[in-house]
């Protein structure tokens, strides 16, 4: 009596190292998957149970292209940190974290004490690398930040009120007392745009190459910084604000005002795409998360509110607390600063429910104007009365930078070539929307079928055998004679086939126009028909 083996195949055999990546592969597949399956063997129509199979396997094939690029392309991993035992994440300082990290880590560790011309506001390029930092009495100052050198520093002798980069750190704009105003880098007054008035508050839309602004009077303002047009002038009619944020997923300015309203835009609009009203209390601080559908707010009523913009229907979740600003680091952490606190909360359970994670407080007597992460680094920087500050945030930052999007150690050579890409792919202003993905998606209406010769002549005899079952009401006084009785219902029948004829008339003078234009352009061939001598106009 034998035993029988299974026939191994090489094929069949993987080795230990194939084994634990594919195993690790179909991990990081099932992150990237959009939830499980749906079960298509209960659909009726076979028609859309197709389509459905085709979009599953698209999405399957995306999660793992996805999860390929994330094991070969992407191998560095974000941190965060870790309490053991009954230790707290936000009790940890930052003195205790400096004594852990490593020596260029300590360098994004620095007070920056200037307090005779504070407040100060700062913005990052899209990589991270520069800085533009503005006080209130009229300091300007650019910074890069890889080798913490000053590149340009000056004094308008006026008021900034914000400052914000162009395209990339060659340019930026400053809001002043009077008007916001263009430089370059070397510090020369490029521009003054008159239009904008007093400004308060200022956004660029990097994709569409637009500077926004909104003065003190309520006015909106949309200024196209490579043609110099201006694209869009509106007024918000909800009074003076000086809370503003763009999405960063389809380009909508939000605005926050003093009725606790929040109102989105577009330079295309002369009123507002959306209202919401989202506090009790004027709004002081507003917030987008970078995937665009998270959106945070503050009131003046000690309330932060977490909003799903694809619902608008209820808050995500409702935290107790005051913020002067608010900001969302590239990997969803959410930074609040008021008086001389900063408090950092996370929701790295991907639940959208935030927690306290990190806290810093300031030396007494600062006040925190805005609080600003750094992209592709841990670092949040704080812009306060005083000067400005940076502290360490473990896990805030991407790790892992696209060269194509945002490159920290470009060169002069490949940031003019990245800026002629850009303008050769800038959006017009007609593309932003609540929703961009519904460009391009709408499909146009089927045209209505024509009833076929048959199908019409049964609906006729139908209608006529109807109007002959009819029964006429019984007459007096000699109207109700058989003759008068015919004539009535052969009326009657009449009435009802006349719509059917009128129907089948115009079809037959709308064919024969149609014909005889046809015939009219078939004269000649259609090369030649440019050389046809026209006729002469009435």
């Amino acid at each position: 009596m034998g035993v029988k083996r299974e026939s191994v195949t090489p094929a069949s055999i993987v080795p230990p190292v194939d084994q634990e990546i594919s195993d690790e592969l179909e991990v990081k597949v099932k992150k990237y998957l959009r939830g499980e399956g749906t079960n298509l063997e209960v659909l009726q129509d076979k028609k859309l149970k197709g389509q459905l199979a085709i979009r599953e396997e698209l999405y399957g094939k995306s999660a793992k292209a996805a999860a390929k690029a994330e094991k070969w392309l992407m191998p560095s991993e974000g941190g965060y940190l870790e309490a053991e035992g009954i230790e707290k994440t936000w009790t940890i300082k930052q003195e205790a974290l400096a004594r852990e990290v490593d020596v260029l880590s300590t360098r994004s560790q620095y007070d920056i004490v200037l307090p005779d011309l504070g407040p100060y506001r700062m913005d990052f390029t899209p990589s991270g690398r520069y800085m533009a930092v503005g006080g209130q009495k009229g300091h300007l100052a650019i910074m890069d930040m890889r080798n913490m050198n000053l590149i340009k520093e000056f004094q308008v002798r006026e008021t900034v009120r914000d400052v914000v980069f162009l395209h990339n750190e060659l340019f930026f704009a400053a809001a002043q007392k009077k008007y916001p105003y263009i430089y370059n880098r070397d510090g020369t007054e490029l521009h003054c745009l008159k239009e904008h008035g007093a400004v308060l508050r200022l956004q660029f839309l990097k994709n569409h190459f637009l500077l926004a602004s909104i003065n003190k009077f309520g006015q909106l303002h949309y200024q196209d910084v490579t043609m110099g047009e201006m694209i869009g002038n509106y007024r918000t009619g909800m009074g003076r604000t000086n809370v503003m944020q763009v999405n960063p997923f389809n380009g909508v300015v939000a605005l926050g005002h003093s009725g606790g309203t929040v109102s989105m835009w577009k330079p295309t609009s002369a009123a507002p795409l959306l209202k919401m009203l989202c506090h009790r209390g004027p709004i002081s601080a507003l917030a987008f998360h970078p995937n665009g559908h998270i959106m945070a707010t503050a009131g003046k009523e000690k309330k932060i509110k977490l909003w799903d913009l694809r619902k608008l229907d209820s808050e995500l979740q409702d935290i107790h607390g005051h913020a002067n600003t608010l900001d969302f680091s590239q990997k969803g952490l959410l930074a609040r600063g008021t008086g001389s606190f900063v408090q950092i909360l996370s929701d790295f359970s991907s639940t959208q429910n935030y927690s306290r994670y990190m806290s810093h407080s300031m030396a007494k007597g600062y006040q925190i104007g805005k609080v600003l992460f750094r992209p592709y680094e841990d670092v949040l920087c704080i812009g306060h009365s005083m000067g400005w500050s940076s502290i360490l945030i473990p896990g805030s930052g991407e790790p892992n930078f696209d060269s194509w999007v945002a490159n920290p150690f470009e060169t002069s050579k490949q940031r003019r070539e990245k800026e002629v890409h850009s303008l050769l792919d800038k959006l017009p202003p007609e593309t932003i929307m609540l929703n961009p993905t519904k460009i391009g998606t709408v499909k146009p209406a089927r045209k209505k079928e024509k009833p076929s010769k048959e199908e019409r002549d049964a609906e006729m005899e139908a209608a006529i055998e109807a109007v002959k079952g009819t029964a006429l009401k019984k007459k007096t006084k000699g109207r109700n004679q058989p003759s008068k009785r015919a004539v009535k219902r052969k009326e009657m029948v009449a009435k009802a086939r006349r719509p059917f004829l009128e129907q089948q008339k115009s079809e037959e003078e709308q064919l024969a126009r149609k014909k005889q234009k046809i015939s009219e352009e078939v004269q000649l061939p259609k090369s030649l028909q440019r050389f046809a001598r026209k006729k002469a106009s009435a």
